[in-house]
């Protein structure tokens, strides 16, 4: 692990020097070349504490570089520095952001072989990382193992286990089995044990006896927290219970329970959902007053509603604002106004959002791929429908310069077009290039390349082109 490094150190330096330098540095290489530089100085009486060592750990998971933050574990323990447990679950929580459970169980055993003290906190953390990432089997097994190892149920330990049963709907029962215990055990419910049960009844269409659940909760004065309301408002909305979820809304005022950006995003969302998109931005206009600022989920979930409602005008004016307080819109969001537009029949304002996507570099990841190969081919169809022809072409040329896949019925359509626009140059070039793909003309496309060029010099120039699939009329 040691580099080559020249860097000059005070004769007196210091571990609180060190851990100065590598906080301030902000390239996670160079940080590491200062703490190998230090390691260097053992000679001189430096040594690396628990301070050096665990920030450096830390930067290094934070960068996902989970090899080298392993290899500084063992190097404390090789240099006999302890090893807090907070170390060791920084590590597994790391592991569970990137969604590498079993590695996290893997960092969980090492506790013990190198010599580090391990509480309940630890057994919690590893069981929250494998039901967070739908393990429920090893769950289980692991909520049995920690009990076997003399550790006792907690509300901690138990509202991760009912979380864990409520993801089923088989095992929902033994969640709400489990919670009447809790009182037996010396763990009374609290809120986070309330809010999932009620959700996992809501989300199995067990509507009564969440809200039962629910009564219940403020009954034993349980105050339900944001994260609560806002699950529930969640779960009316998705079932379509929309009016309730504006009365949980407004109930939420009433018990001194502030919304938050999330508590507004789910309430906008059901109700665009359910054709109230100007309820919804009277929503927006009510969470700015709140001095709340949306985010991308926000806008995205509005201007998706309002393009649904044909409101393109408004769509455009929120994309805009968006714009203006330095969200960048993703190929996902310029979908939804490029087929908002198309699907009003404005093609040439739904190719100028294509363009302005293209030009300010959005790029689309692997879940938006498709959207965006969605988008160009009905721009470049809705573009020959109307008659244009420079512009789809060019469109086409830039689809095929960026891998952008081209439907058939895109082909037929630009072939359409300037076939009735008597361009007999850029049909061979279409025609030469779904050759080169493997794709072949429909029959339409055949007989309208030979309804429009059948007539004098042209009669063998259609022959030719014909010939580049080796097909005769």
């Amino acid at each position: 692990m040691a580099r080559n490094v020249a860097i000059k150190w005070t004769k007196k330096l210091t571990a609180d020097q060190v851990e100065h330098l590598i906080r301030a540095e902000k390239d996670i290489q160079k940080a590491l070349t200062l703490f190998d530089s230090a390691t260097a100085e053992y000679s001189n009486g430096f040594r690396h504490d628990q301070k050096t060592f665990g920030l450096m750990i830390s930067r290094l998971i934070s960068a996902n570089q989970f090899r080298p933050a392993e290899d500084i574990l063992h190097r404390m323990h090789d240099e006999d520095c302890d090893i807090t447990e907070d170390v060791f679950l920084t590590i597994c929580r790391a592991y569970g952001r990137v969604h590498k459970p079993l590695d996290a169980v893997r960092i969980f055993k090492k506790m013990s072989e190198l010599k580090c003290n391990v509480s309940e906190k630890s057994y919690i953390t590893v069981l929250a990382i494998l039901v967070a990432e739908n393990q429920l089997k090893m769950a289980m097994r692991f909520y049995r193992y920690m009990r076997g190892m003399g550790i006792q149920a907690s509300v901690v330990s138990l509202n991760v286990l009912i979380k864990a049963l409520c993801m089923n709907k088989g095992t929902l029962d033994n969640a709400l089995k489990i919670f009447r215990e809790m009182p037996n055990r010396g763990c009374p419910p609290d809120s986070y044990t309330y809010g999932t049960l009620i959700s996992g009844l809501f989300k199995y269409q067990r509507i009564d006896e969440a809200n039962d659940l629910f009564k219940e909760m403020e009954k034993n004065c349980c105050s339900p927290s944001v994260v609560t309301y806002t699950s529930l408002i969640n779960c009316l909305c998705q079932s379509g219970k929309l009016d309730e979820a504006l009365e949980m809304f407004k109930a939420m005022a009433s018990n001194g329970v502030k919304p938050n950006v999330f508590t507004y995003s789910v309430l906008m969302d059901g109700l665009c959902k359910s054709g109230c998109s100007s309820q919804a931005l009277s929503l927006l206009d009510l969470m700015i007053r709140s001095r709340l600022s949306p985010n991308m989920i926000t806008y995205s979930t509005l201007i998706g509603g309002l393009c649904k409602e044909g409101k393109l005008m408004e769509a455009v004016e929120l994309f805009d604002r968006m714009k203006l307080q330095g969200l960048k819109p993703d190929a996902g969001l310029y979908w939804k106004i490029i087929g908002g537009f198309c699907e009003k029949g404005k093609f040439q304002e739904a190719a100028n959002f294509l363009d302005e996507m293209i030009l300010g570099g959005v790029s689309p990841n692997r879940l938006t791929w498709n959207l965006l190969v969605k988008s160009h081919n009905a721009v470049a169809q809705g573009l020959c429908i109307e008659g244009d022809v420079k512009r789809p072409f060019h469109l086409y040329l830039s689809m095929r310069t960026r891998g952008i896949s081209i439907e058939p019925i895109t082909y037929s359509k630009l072939i359409k077009c300037f076939c009735d626009k008597g361009d007999r140059l850029k049909v061979c070039r279409i025609v030469d290039d779904m050759a080169a793909d493997g794709c072949v003309p429909v029959e339409d496309s055949w007989k309208e390349i030979l309804l429009r060029f059948w007539n004098g010099r042209e009669v063998f120039d259609t022959a030719e082109l014909l010939k580049v699939l080796d097909l005769r009329p």
